[in-house]
């Protein structure tokens, strides 16, 4: 073509057909177009047919995750909500155990407190009936010592009478 244009000096359309070989390339452009369009028409179909394929399966993929998630994150407010109520009912438990603990601790306090006083009691009336005998011995023992000297035999005879009458009465 540049031969063409350098011979004539100017741009121009050559107008031949066997010389251009414009039916050639018109035969081989058809035989391209009919042969390409059902090799190519058919590769391209079943690229679309795939492609639509794919997208059907992640549009249901899509709505099967979204469920699942709609589902997840409702077991998630339910294990919220539980965890919530085990906590709450730990907390009363923990405090009915304290209050529990400290009405035993008050109890056996008193419990003790009494025991001690029970402990108290007996210890004081035991020395004090302690004390008693030994008192009565005591004074019988200087009763029986200065007796021998102050009784004549009618007194003593007396005071048997005394304490027989006595023993008798009772």
């Amino acid at each position: 073509m540049a031969a063409l244009l350098a011979s004539h000096g100017s741009f121009g359309l050559n107008f031949d057909l066997f010389e251009t070989n414009i039916i050639n390339l018109v035969i081989v452009i058809a035989g391209l177009v009919w042969f390409l369009r059902g090799f190519l028409g058919g590769i391209l179909e079943r690229r679309r047919e795939r492609i639509l394929t794919d997208l059907k399966d992640a549009e249901e993929r899509l709505s099967v995750a979204t469920v699942a998630l709609a589902e997840a994150q409702k077991s998630l407010g339910e294990a919220r909500a539980r965890a919530e109520k085990i906590r709450a009912d730990g907390q009363a438990r923990a405090e009915a155990i304290r209050l529990e603990s400290e009405k035993r601790t008050v109890e056996e306090m008193a419990r003790l407190k009494q025991d001690s006083q029970s402990d108290l009691d007996s210890e004081v009336s035991r020395v004090s009936k302690q004390l008693q005998r030994q008192a009565a011995e005591m004074a019988i023992a200087k009763a029986l010592a200065s007796l021998p000297g102050q009784l004549d035999a009618t007194t003593q005879a007396r005071l048997i009478d005394q304490s027989i009458q006595t023993l008798g009465n009772a």
